[in-house]
């Protein structure tokens, strides 16, 4: 692959993450970065945010002992909260009265007003349909008569869709973590709530994952992330012909350790897991890019591309290059099945793509 790499049958695609600083509560009032904190979060697609399950560090960062995880799934979601409904707020009685004056439609208007916050007219269009559909507002769509706790209601809807958050409940193997864990759990089981649903906690130990690779790049032990075990010289394996280094009695203690309170226990360090479930909530694709729709079955392509469900061919030609889009003269898939340009991309269908442009 020209990005990414491919091994035992798994292709691993790059995605670009961006570290947020200045994570504190108060940020909406300028705390620590403030709304550079808040304005750095315009660039995401989805937030992953890393989660102290052991409770050994407060809302400041602090060291501490018996803190409350939950408060800190909390307070991002009520900054985030506040910085988009606050802007809005401030400014209603005159949206209202230009809405009212131009006779746009409700989610022109909304769009016009949260396009800063890096979303498209999609995601408000989504946001208003999950309210008119559940109700959530009396008066559906009529912007003119909602009040501002409608208002709200709306920032609370339009959040889920375009910051989905994931919890990365972090340092799983500390003694505190298993009672703080099962209470969390249990608080967003079967509901959604501060932005939060079950399916999206994932259970983390980033300082086991480091671990492990150090140890694979030291030719210590064989694992990739991901994985529910590793194996070492212990275990008589080889590592691509090359036999592994024997191990010390602290390294094989502490690979014992994490063996048993972390990849037993949870089947894996959950690292690889966030990312994944990150995608998987934005409904990515992959989609293959190829020049011939000759090749071997056991050949890796040379590009993957991930691009949003719904995305149609012409789309993503253009996705792929203004030129592929202004010379377009076709697209077909496996078996030499002609696409149309409006025909949605689908996994296992026609994600395999051979591109034709005029004079190719």
């Amino acid at each position: 692959p020209r990005h990414g790499w491919c091994t035992n049958g798994r292709r691993f695609v790059p995605v670009r993450m961006l570290d947020v600083a200045g994570l504190v509560p108060g940020a909406s009032e300028g705390r620590g970065l403030g709304n550079k904190f808040l304005d750095d979060l315009r660039h995401a697609d989805v937030l992953i945010h890393v989660v102290d399950a052991s409770g050994t560090t407060d809302d400041n960062g602090r060291e501490t002992k018996g803190y409350d995880p939950v408060n800190d799934i909390q307070w991002l979601r009520g900054e985030i909260d506040a910085w988009v409904y606050g802007n809005l707020e401030r400014r209603w009685p005159g949206i209202v009265r230009r809405h009212t004056a131009t006779k746009a439609p409700s989610v022109d208007t909304l769009h016009a007003q949260l396009g800063g916050y890096g979303t498209t007219r999609d995601i408000v269009q989504r946001a208003m349909d999950t309210v008119v559909r559940t109700s959530l507002i009396a008066s559906k769509d009529e912007l003119a008569q909602w009040t501002l706790d409608d208002l709200h209601v709306f920032v609370n809807v339009f959040l889920d869709h375009r910051f989905p958050t994931i919890v990365a409940l972090n340092k799983i193997d500390m003694p505190d973590s298993g009672k703080n864990i099962a209470s969390i759990i249990k608080r967003y089981h079967k509901a959604s709530r501060d932005g939060i649903s079950e399916e999206n906690i994932v259970l983390t130990s980033a300082l086991a994952e480091c671990f492990l690779r150090r140890m694979v790049k030291q030719n210590y032990i064989q694992y990739m992330t991901g994985d529910d075990d590793f194996v070492s010289n212990d275990d008589g394996v080889s590592n691509n012909g090359v036999e592994l280094k024997e191990l010390d009695e602290k390294t094989r203690r502490r690979l014992g350790n994490i063996r048993d309170l972390v990849l037993f226990r949870y089947g894996s360090t959950g690292v690889q897991d966030v990312i994944v479930r990150a995608v998987e909530v934005l409904g990515f694709v992959p989609v293959y890019p190829v020049k011939s729709l000759n090749f071997g079955a056991a050949e890796a392509f040379r590009d993957c591309v991930l691009v949003r469900k719904g995305t149609t061919v012409r789309e993503f030609a253009r996705k792929l290059h203004n030129r592929l889009d202004v010379g377009y003269a076709g697209a077909e898939t496996v078996g030499g099945i002609q696409l149309a340009e409006d025909d949605v991309i689908e996994v296992g269908k026609n994600n395999i793509i051979k591109i034709t442009t005029i004079g190719s």
